[in-house]
């Protein structure tokens, strides 16, 4: 089916009609445990929410039919999400990586594969063969990329990573959570799994912190991280599973409003001089333009970077100066937030400290621009 078919089952939560009261808005299925029957055989195939939520359901046939997927899971979190693919490994097992992602999944991979026993290599992601080299030849298990890399938005392509991973044996995994469905679909390029921090763009409203997984086939592999979902706890709320399909249904419109006024942004600010670099896959200078462009349709995000002239403290000075932008953590919402990562992260941080990350929201671009502008002084 084309884009914009997807596009109409999305916006009405893929043509959703409640049989028992004729409601256009799927309920909200709060209960826990099932019923069995008199033979103590399950009447409706549940048994507990934490196996079989059928609240979970809707958001996850959503996902799974924007990106292309076999199956999705929902999870608790992002990070939830994504530390089950690495649980889903055994000791020894040789994991790739760049070593510029986000931050909180990278420290804590750092750590789980010490303690968990896995080989964990990473490459700079900004040089031209470093997954190749990082393989280097030797079988792996898993390839995990994520392409913008937050918060740099280094580009890395999708169809050299399945390639090169496949060739080694290895999965490959792609956290799309700032491209989002809207714009990229990894499986369609090759992935095997897509990862989403479901609380940014999917979401949309800062209200639910969620994660899903997209799966390009149900193998063992895939049915070894639904069994780690349900053995580990690692699962949504119902109440979360409902708002999550509440943001979807308007994801196509939010990205694209978004993309395009960072686009507006990135392209103002380009060349001023108050600025050492303005870091966008939209802009031709970026120079992860050309790949974005072969797996980015639509746009290329509402993230956005400015290293500003100074150091820390003029990048801090700007953001105190900022009348609309939020100073706060988090991406992907309505309202356009500003954040000093290298605060965030620490001394140890491979961010610039001059790196201010901003997230534009739907607001107007023009009032977005001004706030920048007046700022930056």
């Amino acid at each position: 089916m084309s884009k914009s078919s997807i596009e109409s089952d999305i916006a009405q939560g893929l043509h959703f009609i409640d049989e028992a009261t004729g409601g256009v808005v799927p309920p909200i299925q709060p209960s826990t445990t099932f019923v069995r029957d008199a033979d103590y055989e399950l009447l409706r195939g549940r048994g507990y929410a934490r196996d079989h939520n059928p609240g979970f359901e809707h958001a996850e046939n959503m996902l799974c039919r924007m990106e292309g997927g076999a199956d999705a899971k929902l999870f608790a979190s992002g990070m939830a999400a994504a530390a089950t693919v690495f649980q889903s490994l055994a000791p020894g097992d040789r994991v790739v990586c760049p070593s510029v992602m986000y931050w909180g999944l990278r420290g804590w991979l750092v750590d789980f594969a010490k303690t968990w026993g896995l080989d964990l290599v990473q490459f700079d992601a900004t040089q031209d063969g470093a997954l190749e080299q990082a393989l280097d030849g030797r079988p792996a298990k898993l390839v995990w990329i994520e392409t913008p890399c937050n918060p740099t938005w280094d580009v890395i392509s999708i169809a050299e990573s399945a390639k090169l991973a496949h060739d080694a044996g290895a999965v490959l995994a792609v956290d799309s959570t700032v491209a989002t469905p809207v714009l990229t679909q990894p499986i369609v390029h090759g992935a095997d799994l897509v990862m989403h921090s479901a609380t940014k763009y999917l979401n949309g409203h800062g209200d639910v912190v969620s994660g899903a997984l997209v799966t390009a086939k149900e193998d063992a592999l895939w049915e070894r991280i639904g069994v780690l979902r349900g053995e580990g706890g690692a699962i949504a709320g119902s109440f979360d599973a409902y708002l999550l399909q509440r943001g979807m249904r308007t994801v196509f419109l939010r990205v694209r409003q978004s993309s395009a006024s960072a686009l507006a942004i990135a392209k103002h600010f380009e060349n001023d001089k108050r600025l050492e670099r303005v870091s966008y896959p939209g802009l031709e200078s970026h120079p992860g333009h050309a790949i974005a462009k072969t797996q980015m349709s639509g746009g290329f995000s509402g993230m956005l970077s400015f290293m500003v002239n100074g150091g820390a403290e003029a990048a801090l000075a700007f953001i105190r100066r900022l009348k609309l932008f939020i100073p706060a953590t988090s991406l992907g919402g309505v309202e356009s937030l500003v954040e000093h990562r290298y605060s965030i992260e620490g001394a140890d941080s491979p961010i610039p400290e001059n790196l201010v990350r901003l997230s534009v929201g739907i607001e107007r671009v023009e009032d977005l621009i001004a706030d920048l502008d007046q700022a930056l002084g």
